[in-house]
């Protein structure tokens, strides 16, 4: 059995190279290599898989997983300039790619269990535009 919980945050960031002219990080993130940053409203879906337990009919109680979601995504990343404010990305690239890999990253021990276990993480940049990221 799969479920799917959904938070959203907002965020800044620059996609850029560090060492890397101006120029060379524009033509390869384009505006996203902006100097000054831009933003996105992201949405987070963040599927676990587990059995149903007989007694509750839960798989895992989703208190648990709002609080672990709001602590180590919302709390840490929503209204905060990525790339100066939330490491890892100080020192890599913010891009949907590497955000979806930490935040899976910061949950994961939180739902590696006998009976619950992270499936999958999905961001939405926007609307058009989403990663999933499924553990390595």
């Amino acid at each position: 059995m799969l479920i799917t919980r959904r938070v959203e945050f907002s965020a800044s960031h620059r996609c850029a190279v560090a060492g890397w002219s101006d120029e060379k990080n524009h033509e390869t993130f384009g505006a996203d290599a902006n100097p000054y940053g831009h933003g996105h409203n992201y949405v987070l879906e963040v599927t676990l898989s587990g059995k149903v337990d007989a007694v509750t009919g839960m798989i895992v109680d989703l208190k648990d997983v709002k609080t672990v979601l709001n602590r180590e995504v919302v709390d840490a990343m929503d209204h905060r300039y990525l790339n100066a404010e939330v490491p890892p990305f100080d020192k890599i690239v913010p891009t949907s790619e590497n955000i979806a890999r930490e935040i899976w990253r910061r949950i994961e021990p939180h739902f590696s269990t006998e009976t619950v276990q992270l499936h999958e993480v999905r961001l939405y940049e926007t609307e058009n535009l989403y990663v999933e990221y499924r553990g390595e």
